[in-house]
């Protein structure tokens, strides 16, 4: 059982990445409505207002991952064969560019001095 009275704390670009993926978990596979309500209960603690569009483009980024990762996750790759998994896997490197991308954009939009860094890496 979790004690509520912990305060956990982690960098503001990571609370809204996590709410967008666990928003998507919830619309996709109808699953854990805990931790979505715990991730907005952090997210409403702070004026996001300024980062809106960017959110939105953030949840874009995570449901064509998603889509991407959808029938992998279901383990039918074989019937996709190892062309079609390998173009996937390169489709999902550059939507997770994209993200790290704009999760540093919000960053910076937040004033957050916390940003993902990523070394030998497209996002660079």
């Amino acid at each position: 059982m979790l004690n509520n009275s912990i305060s956990i704390v982690f960098p503001v670009i990571e609370l809204i990445d996590r709410l967008v993926i666990a928003e998507i978990k919830l619309e996709k596979c109808n699953a854990n409505q805990d931790e979505v309500n715990w991730y907005k209960d952090q997210f409403q603690r702070y004026d996001f207002s300024s980062i809106e569009t960017e959110y939105q483009q953030l949840k874009e980024i995570h449901k064509h991952i998603w889509s991407l990762e959808s029938d992998i996750r279901c383990g039918v790759e074989q019937q996709l064969g190892l062309e079609e998994v390998g173009r996937r896997a390169i489709e999902i490197r550059n939507w997770n560019n994209k993200r790290v991308q704009l999760k540093n954009r919000i960053a910076e939009k937040l004033t957050c001095t916390i940003k993902e860094i990523k070394r030998d890496h497209l996002s660079e």
